[in-house]
């Protein structure tokens, strides 16, 4: 029986819809599903801000895969908010760093994005009638049947093709079908999320205290009304986390405001809070005979840096590189050899960030005076060096090292005709 697709994408989030985005212009036969229902559009959320709680940190490279594929133009107006600084500092010494926009002579160091307003202009991107897209369809079990998938889904209905590329989560159905271990291990924290009104403007900043109990980010968001909106990452111990969820609306703003050393004055209203259990999980190999993990199915990270989406985009900007090569050459797509390219352009650097993120948040629950000493003198000494910040910031936005063509500015062109 011959497949019914080339390949399917499982997860139509953002980066398993950038990743269709991607491919739609090809010859490849490609379906998208989900478990969930794909909508056109979203309500407004309901929260007294306007603000939906789940955002990203987008970086440059993340804002480059997005203009190629047509979806950053598709954005809401004034709703990718373009923060120009970056204040980090210790709340157990005098260690702190700045980052400017400026100062590397770029024109904004990231933009703070609602998650919904991503996944929306990306469906929008796609032409139906190049991939197909199938919303509300759980998959139950996946069988392999000599060199092709059998998805069964909950609805009743199974799918085929030679090539699964699982985009589905950090708790990857697929990948959990599929027999793939992950090394994990818990940070024993929780991160409260949630948006704020603070008294004064942000100063299109993104402002990041590094607290003994776990750091405390404030991401701006676009002013309303006159009004100042953050959205916060707060990462607790359990037994903190608790406490915090259990305060009325009032006495969290009072503490959070406390932890946040009054920065931008007190902290007004807060909408609901969402609290997050932290866990980091690598996948042991990201590809196997017709089958790939990207994004969070691959990899989740500690939000420290927010970069696990602008992780995620590169992985669908390198593996539709690949795809489409091997397409041209006639190759199969499903073969562990073409698969394995991409595993071995983003594991590395995946595992790199990993292994940053991991140091910085053991040295940041450090107590040992000379521990503490060491993180002060090191985050001063940094500061003191544009060279190195200007490097950690490049970094960091996406604007060093082999970068796939996706992920590249558009005005420099491409050579593959994305």
């Amino acid at each position: 029986m011959a497949p019914d697709y080339d390949l399917i994408i499982v997860g139509a989030g953002m980066v398993g819809s950038a990743l269709a985005s991607a491919l739609q212009n090809s010859r490849l036969r490609v379906a998208m599903l989900d478990a969930q229902a794909l909508p056109d559009n979203t309500p407004e959320p309901t929260t007294a801000s306007g603000f939906d709680s789940r955002v990203s940190a987008l970086s440059a490279a993340s804002e480059n895969l997005l203009r190629h594929l047509g979806a950053w133009q598709r954005l809401p107006a004034d709703s990718a908010f373009a923060y120009q600084q970056m204040q980090v500092w210790d709340a157990e010494g005098t260690g702190q760093i700045s980052f400017t926009a400026a100062a590397l002579s770029e024109p904004r160091l990231g933009h703070i994005v609602e998650n919904r307003h991503v996944q929306l202009a990306l469906h929008a991107s796609i032409d139906a009638s190049r991939v197909t897209l199938l919303g509300g369809r759980r998959v139950i079990t996946l069988v392999r049947e000599e060199a092709v998938w059998r998805l069964n889904l909950e609805t009743g209905e199974s799918l085929r093709a030679p090539l699964i590329i699982a985009a589905d989560g950090a708790r990857s159905p697929v990948r959990e079908l599929a027999g793939m271990a992950t090394r994990e291990w818990d940070y024993l924290h929780h991160a409260i999320v949630t948006t704020v009104e603070t008294a004064a403007a942000h100063e299109a900043t993104a402002w990041q205290r590094f607290l003994p109990t776990g750091p405390l980010a404030f991401l701006p968001l676009p002013p309303r009304n006159g009004r100042h909106y953050c959205s916060i990452v707060w990462s607790l111990l359990p037994e903190a986390a608790d406490a915090v969820m259990a305060l009325d609306e009032a006495a969290f703003c009072e503490a959070l405001g406390e932890a946040f050393e009054l920065r931008l004055g007190a902290v007004l209203a807060a909408d609901p809070r969402q609290r997050i259990a932290l866990r980091q999980r690598h996948a042991k190999t990201y590809v196997m005979p017709g089958l790939a993990l990207i994004g969070d199915a691959a990899h989740s990270i500690h939000p420290l840096a927010g970069q696990g989406v602008n992780l995620g985009f590169l992985d669908a900007a390198v593996i539709a590189d690949v795809l489409l090569k091997a397409s041209s050459r006639g190759e199969s797509l499903a073969e562990l050899a073409v698969l394995q390219r991409y595993e071995r352009q983003r594991m590395a650097n995946n595992l790199a960030m990993m292994a940053a993120m991991e140091g910085f948040q053991r040295l940041f629950h450090a107590d040992a005076l000379p521990l503490r000493w060491l993180r002060n003198a090191g985050m001063n000494l940094v500061d003191q060096h544009s060279l190195i910040k200007g490097r950690l910031m490049r970094q960091a936005m996406g604007l060093q090292g082999d970068l796939p063509l996706l992920a590249r500015d558009p005005a420099l062109g491409t050579e593959a005709g994305y």
